[in-house]
């Protein structure tokens, strides 16, 4: 082989590999690009979930923010159902003039301490405390229906601790403290006061209200209005201790709350809730999760979702209860289909495309704002997974979903309904003819199958029925 041959055949590798390194480069920098995009693209999905996510768990408002020379403050605000708490210490006066100053203040510091603890564990707002009296607050500055509940639970642990102290101080034979708690439940009003040191003050009749159920309360007791007695009595019992007046309001009620239901709380002592007390409170706050969905999916998904909007919404939920109180399911498990029902076309407000996986993104990440467990999370994740269209239900619960969800096959508006849908993916999928529409629908009604023997008594007949008026449209068309 001659020397020039060796020069040409080097060259011609040597482009080679320069043309192939260069191919490389550009394959490997295409890869980055798409990646890199790829990523932003989820990076800014998940923000959007997390960012829905904490303005329906705060019911967000931008309008309850002013901004002032101050700096941004809130605005006052009228809250209709708050659970305001006055607990003040009996014979404190007595007490004081025996006790050494610096251990006045080390014990009231222990016992406010532990009071702090005690509403934050039930997300009460502190107040304030005035000398010896300390004042909370359930239902603000976030709204909430159990409250009421979540107070007195509170007032309850508040006396439990005092009685613990009592016992230590008659062991050391020192004089002990004992604590009134007053609780009132009503409307009331919120700010910010003070110009130089500024602080959250409630005001109101339920306050004063409040107020006057401590005053006339008894040491180590827990004395709660009328009001307040209706809003709780499904999981404590109590003594009628009849009437007291109230200025400009007439009487109320009083009683002393004496402990939890024995059925529900823990060895039936009626001091510690068990978890048929904790699912039963869940129901209640299924109110508040539902509230602040509707109002989002009301306000923020697209007008261009004829179907999937919130009355499909509503009309899902309503429907696993039916089917669900049909097919004699418990409490617990009530709850967990009804609020899967509520999420799952919630990623919608998301994505069109894939909202399933949003909306099982957006159920972690509000639900254990309101106090589910992560098994509770994890089984209703695994709920709405079964509405993706082709999945197939494992269980009890799974199968009353996915009935819920296509309830409407059998319904007497099914034809409205399904032209709905039909404006939907004309709008979100491209483009079909009506006679197309009809002929996939008679495919998938002739396929479909209600899983639960209440969905197909229900149902079936009339989902008979809507495929037969198909057919006859079909030929007209």
């Amino acid at each position: 082989m001659t020397a020039g041959v060796s020069l040409n055949i080097f060259l011609i590798l040597l482009v080679i590999v320069i043309l192939t390194f260069t191919i490389f480069i550009w394959i490997r920098n295409y890869i980055l690009q798409k990646v890199e995009k790829l990523t932003a693209e989820r990076l800014e999905l998940a923000l959007r979930v997390k960012e829905k996510a904490h303005r329906i768990q705060a019911q967000y408002d931008s309008d309850s923010i002013v901004y002032t020379h101050q700096g941004p403050k809130k605005k006052s605000r009228k809250y209709q159902k708050v659970t305001v708490l006055f607990a003040d210490i009996q014979g404190f006066t007595r007490i004081v003039e025996q006790l050494n100053p610096e251990v006045l203040i080390d014990e009231l510091d222990q016992l406010f301490f532990y009071f702090d603890s005690v509403a934050e564990e039930y997300g009460i707002e502190k107040i304030k405390t005035i000398g010896d009296a300390y004042m909370c607050a359930g239902g603000l500055p976030i709204k909430n229906s159990t409250n009421p509940v979540e107070v007195v639970l509170a007032a309850l642990e508040m006396q439990r601790f005092m009685k613990a102290m009592r016992r230590v101080k008659v062991i050391e034979h020192k004089d002990y403290w004992e604590l009134r708690i007053g609780i009132h439940t009503g409307p009331v009003i919120s700010g910010m006061v003070g110009r130089k040191k500024i602080s959250f003050d409630i005001w109101g009749d339920t306050v004063n209200t409040a107020s006057r159920m401590e005053s006339s309360g008894m040491a180590g007791e827990i004395n709660v209005s009328g009001t307040t007695w209706q809003l709780v009595k499904e999981f404590f019992i109590s003594e009628y201790r009849g009437k007291m007046p109230i200025k400009y309001k007439g009487e109320t009620d009083m009683y002393f709350i004496k402990g939890i239901i024995p059925e529900l709380s823990v060895d039936g002592l009626g001091q510690e809730p068990n978890e048929l007390f904790r699912i039963k409170l869940q129901h209640i706050r299924f109110a508040d999760v539902e509230e602040a969905v509707l109002n989002r999916l009301e306000n923020e998904l697209s007008k261009d979702l004829s179907y999937h909007n919130m009355k499909h919404t509503i009309d899902v939920v309503t429907q696993v209860e039916i089917i669900g109180r049909g097919e004699g399911i418990n409490d617990e498990e009530m709850l967990l289909i009804k609020t899967a029902a509520l999420f799952h076309d919630l990623g919608f407000l998301i994505s069109y495309k894939n909202h399933e996986d949003f909306s099982i993104e957006l159920a972690e990440e509000i639900l254990q704002m309101y106090g589910y467990s992560e098994d509770q999370i994890e089984e209703i994740k695994g709920l709405i997974n079964v509405t993706r269209k082709d999945a197939k239900p494992r269980n009890h619960l799974e199968a009353i979903l996915k009935d819920a969800d296509l309830d409407y096959l059998g319904r007497p508006d099914f034809i409205p309904v399904s032209q709905n849908l039909y404006e939907e993916i004309q709008k979100f999928n491209g483009k079909m003819t009506l006679k197309e529409w009809n002929k996939r629908q008679i495919n998938f009604i002739t396929h479909h199958k209600y899983y639960t023997k209440t969905a197909r008594n229900l149902r079936q007949v009339n989902k008979e029925q809507q495929l037969k008026a198909l057919k006859e449209l079909l030929k007209v068309q």
